[in-house]
């Protein structure tokens, strides 16, 4: 599938290479077609038209208030909407939470939802689909705890006492305990020390090595930019931008317009 950007949007001269690594004529892993999301009569998204295909990295760009995370959570079913929502070539549009996490689709939310009273290690073991499941799972404790060694060494602690950084670590390892097809992750750096930020960075890149597709909502431009094979960039409810790395790094009107403090 080519990646044609939505009407009005700016799009790089060389998008029809952006179904890569998938072969040109396969399905998208996620396609999202005309999506609009409302809160009561505020209508939030405008159209959005997005696609990610399988093992592929995309990250949603934009300023605070337009809309990113209101798309990641009408894909998780937390937000009423029309259009179309496919996962594996199946509608899930409007579908219940749960439902949707059984297809395979794990959620990172920005407010770092934790178990406070239970352990390390417990909040990790609830992220399991079960025990059928388990037996086929890509990842294990054991590989949450190499990525994230302080989670190993905190794994009897409360989830509650752990500092900010911690618990960030903790919900990015309890959604992949659920070994997800698809991971969307909102701000996962927000807030975070430069040392816990450069840990997030090599999980999304273990991700990224993995071939689990991704959807990052991120403010910091140089991991988006690094890590993702395409981007989006949102304005007012809308996608403004599709294309490459590269062709954004080269468009400084976009830049200026939708990003640029």
């Amino acid at each position: 599938m080519s990646g044609v950007a939505s009407s009005g949007a700016s799009s790089g001269a060389v998008l029809e290479t952006a179904s890569a690594p998938g072969s040109a004529s396969a399905r998208p892993l996620l396609e999202i077609t005309d999506l609009h999301a409302y809160y009561g009569k505020s209508h939030v998204l405008h159209g959005i038209d997005l696609h990610i295909d399988a093992g592929e990295i995309v990250s949603l760009l934009g300023r605070n208030g337009v809309g990113r995370s209101t798309t990641v959570k009408s894909i998780m079913g937390q937000v009423v909407t029309t259009g179309s929502i496919l996962f594996k070539g199946e509608e899930i549009g409007n579908e219940k939470a749960f439902r949707i996490a059984h297809r395979g689709i794990g959620y990172v939310p920005e407010n770092r939802d934790i178990f406070p009273r239970l352990t390390v290690e417990q909040n990790l073991v609830l992220g399991e689909k079960g025990s059928g499941a388990r037996r086929n799972a890509r990842w294990s404790l054991a590989d949450m705890y190499r990525m994230f060694p302080r989670l190993k060494e905190r794994e009897h602690v409360a989830a509650g006492v752990l500092s900010g950084g911690e618990q960030q670590m903790l919900t990015l390892c309890r959604t992949l305990m659920g070994d997800p097809d698809f991971i969307m992750i909102d701000e996962p750096t927000e807030g975070l020390a430069p040392k816990i930020v450069e840990l997030v960075a090599d999980y999304l890149k273990e991700l990224k090595d993995r071939g689990i597709s991704v959807l990052l909502v991120e403010q910091k431009l140089a991991i988006a930019l690094e890590i993702s094979q395409r981007v989006y960039v949102m304005g007012h409810g809308q996608i403004v931008f599709e294309g490459t790395p590269a062709e954004l790094k080269a468009d400084p009107a976009i830049r200026k317009e939708w990003l640029e403090v």
